[in-house]
């Protein structure tokens, strides 16, 4: 079966160290700015994203930009395992700083849809490594009604709080509801706040455009996505 995956990246090493799968390019030879990719959810138990041919693409995309891209799986199976799932990116972020393949001080964190508001917590208190926060059609707060513990997945209200922390916004014409309303209301608060969030539309696309045939616009638009990555991170 040919690989599902919207871009013609060519497949990067990638290596597993416990938690992560470390993508990067053949020819590197000192340590390097990391993306971490976190996937979103909710998944089955017994699913693993980073298996997939969309994060192995997306790895092999941060490979060839001259960075080392991490996947990972954590535990979103359900609305009441985000508290799980975010203790599993805190880890994984922990052990992806002691790769000797990546420079520790330079790391840049990237969502996308469920896992979107797991990045709440890293914009209210962002570490002096963290570079930038990247999402792709994300969802950025609980929905209404949420029994868990909403302040601390809730993106929106917190995305002012360090307004010069870098951040990206791809979206996608073609949104689910949920994801939709978020990211509208993630966008009024971040000019309100005066935070420099900068945002990529995919016209056309819809959400987990990435299983999609070949298509040349959202190619362009992912590595101007990716292009953004790598200027934060060496900037």
């Amino acid at each position: 079966m040919a690989p599902t995956f919207f871009h013609d990246v060519p497949p990067a090493r990638c290596t597993r160290e416990d938690l992560l799968d470390v993508h990067v390019a053949e020819d590197a030879t000192r340590p390097r700015p990391a993306v971490v990719f976190v996937h979103g959810g909710p998944i089955p138990p017994g699913h693993s994203p980073r298996n997939t041919d969309v994060f192995r693409g997306y790895g092999a995309l941060a490979a060839a930009a001259g960075l080392i891209g991490i996947t990972f799986d954590h535990h979103l199976h359900s609305g009441e395992h985000y508290p799980q799932a975010a203790d599993d990116v805190a880890a994984a972020v922990a052990r992806t700083r002691e790769l000797p393949v990546v420079d520790a001080d330079r790391l840049l964190l990237w969502f996308f849809s469920g896992g979107g508001a797991i990045a709440a917590a890293w914009l209210r208190d962002p570490p002096p490594w963290l570079r930038g926060i990247a999402w792709t059609y994300p969802i950025l707060a609980p929905p209404p009604g949420w029994t868990g513990d909403v302040p601390r997945f809730d993106a929106v209200e917190a995305v002012g709080k360090h307004p010069a922390l870098p951040t990206l916004l791809v979206r996608v014409g073609t949104e689910i509801e949920p994801a939709r309303d978020t990211q509208d209301a993630f966008v009024a608060a971040a000019d309100e706040a005066g935070a420099g969030l900068e945002i990529l539309v995919i016209d056309h696309a819809g959400h987990g455009f990435e299983v999609q045939p070949y298509d040349a616009e959202a190619r362009a638009v992912v590595d101007r996505a990716m292009a953004w990555a790598v200027a934060t991170l060496r900037g």
